[in-house]
């Protein structure tokens, strides 16, 4: 697999940067290269022990021999970009695209302080949506103008395109989830931009053929943030039963939680081309198959609901998380 672009399936919330996470400690990929919109997407990984938690760099960010990129159509946040460096100890392997957007203190007390974004499309409040807006108007800060960024800007785009002719591995990483993208998502409960595979390939400059595999990553059941519409949904007592309730990790915000949806996921593989699938959280469904790394010592009913999706959807599950930590998955590549 040259060239993997990974997506979330629903809302965002699906888990992907565990999946990215796992692959690049696993494949070991040259390049991890971040698309979509910015920091209002959070990814959270569990390694050792300890909490990982990215809104800037790519999941990969574990690997040390990985270079992490960010792709021109996101959104950079100068503060969260360089404390992310310095955590993950990355600033001779980082590379942003010289066209990424700044996102200003401006843009976050316009985000914060506007009715319709905060409170009923129920933003994030990070700034996006008015940077975004800012950027289609061509006034917004590039990242080539920020003398702080000036050891890290590249041409991203040539630096991906170069590698996959030169046959190595690269993971593309998109955010947020397939129903949050502006155009295809349930509008106008979205994001500021698209994030279904096209929308990153975009943001990070490949072209459709140059990519060899799309996963979807799918939770093995749905969650949102925000208004906007979610069939089935559950009310807050049931998901807490269930061990369905949590809180998003960029804003602590409570996720609204439903079972999971085959429409929505039919809707999802067609939308972004899903060659394959990864399904996450299995654990919380069926407690049995917790930590579990190989298929057949699943239980026979988390199995079952395996190739139930398998069956349904027509695309195979090649990974499966039994548990938090980076390495509890099922890997059936």
């Amino acid at each position: 697999m040259p060239c993997l672009v990974t997506v979330g399936g629903f809302f965002g919330d699906e888990g992907k940067g565990k999946i990215v996470a796992y692959l690049a400690k696993k494949d070991n990929p040259s390049i991890a290269v971040r698309g979509g919109v910015g920091p209002n997407a959070g990814h959270t990984i569990a390694f050792e022990g300890k909490e990982y938690k990215l809104r800037m760099l790519p999941s990969a960010a574990l690997n040390p021999s990985t270079r992490l990129l960010i792709g021109a159509g996101v959104l950079v946040n100068l503060q969260v970009l360089l404390k992310e460096i310095e955590t993950f100890k990355a600033d001779d392997r980082t590379y942003v695209d010289a066209q990424c957007g700044i996102i200003e203190q401006s843009h976050i007390d316009r985000d914060k302080s506007e009715d319709h974004l905060k409170g009923k499309i129920g933003t994030t409040g990070t700034g996006t949506g008015p940077a975004n807006a800012d950027r289609a108007l061509r006034t917004l800060k590039m990242a080539r103008d920020v003398p702080e960024l000036s050891l890290f800007v590249e041409d991203v785009s040539n630096s991906v395109n170069y590698a996959l002719e030169n046959k190595e591995t690269v993971l593309v990483e998109g955010t947020q989830g397939t129903y949050l993208s502006l155009f295809h998502g349930g509008y106008p409960y979205v994001t500021s931009k698209d994030v279904t595979a096209s929308g990153i390939c975009s943001d990070i400059g490949i072209g459709p053929k140059r990519v060899d595999d799309v996963m979807v990553v799918f939770k093995a059941y749905v969650t949102r943030v925000g208004g906007g519409p979610l069939d089935n949904e559950i009310s807050e007592e049931e998901a807490k039963r269930r061990g369905w309730l949590e809180f998003g990790s960029v804003t602590g915000r409570q996720r609204r939680a439903a079972p999971f949806d085959f429409g929505l996921a039919k809707k999802s593989i067609r939308l972004n081309s899903a060659t394959q699938l990864a399904v996450t959280k299995l654990d919380i469904m069926f407690p049995g198959c917790a930590g579990v790394r190989q298929y057949e010592k699943m239980p026979a009913d988390a199995r079952k609901y395996i190739e139930d999706i398998e069956g349904e959807l027509g695309v195979k599950v090649t990974l499966i998380g039994t548990g938090a930590e980076l390495d509890d998955v099922v890997d059936r590549r």
